[in-house]
């Protein structure tokens, strides 16, 4: 196996469009009326979907790296309150979703760090899992918005 094919092709699969949309697409133009809008009963918004993401993520990346990390109480500590949406925790989200995302990737990159090993406090996990967790939940939920988005008929 070549390890650098391996970490270029985990890299895509975190940062660019192949079968589906990026997250950057998801998200782009969605006007800030419609971040917190439930289109129908039990369906979550675009925002709690991305900040799902956002917290998950974080956590995830958190656990890989951090001993001492704590992760959220599941199920109602990965999921926003309802609560009033403006621009700037909109924003801030954005900001630290990527941020972590781009924490990842070089992670992942880092030819240090043997992806098949596993993680010193991981309970068996290795950060090969890690990554492929995230590369899947993000998709997932990416996915999750622009189904969310044409219901609202703003894809």
């Amino acid at each position: 196996m070549k390890e650098e094919n391996l970490r270029k092709n985990l890299t895509e699969f975190l940062n660019k469009a192949l079968a589906h949309a990026t997250v950057k697409d998801a998200i782009n133009n969605l006007k800030p009326e419609l971040r917190n809008v439930q289109p129908q009963k039990g369906i979550h918004s675009a925002w709690e979907e991305f900040e799902h993401m956002r917290i998950t993520q974080e956590d995830i990346l958190r656990y890989t790296l951090n001993p001492d990390w704590k992760s959220p109480k599941w199920p109602q500590e990965y999921w926003p309150d309802n609560g009033k949406l403006n621009d700037k925790i909109w924003n801030n989200s954005v900001t630290r979703f990527f941020s972590d995302l781009h924490e990842l990737i070089n992670l992942t990159k880092d030819p240090k760090i043997d992806l098949t090993s596993e993680i010193p406090h991981g309970e068996g996990r290795t950060y090969l899992r890690e990554i492929l967790l995230v590369i899947d939940h993000n998709a997932y939920h990416c996915g999750q918005i622009v189904i969310v988005r044409k219901l609202l008929n703003d894809w």
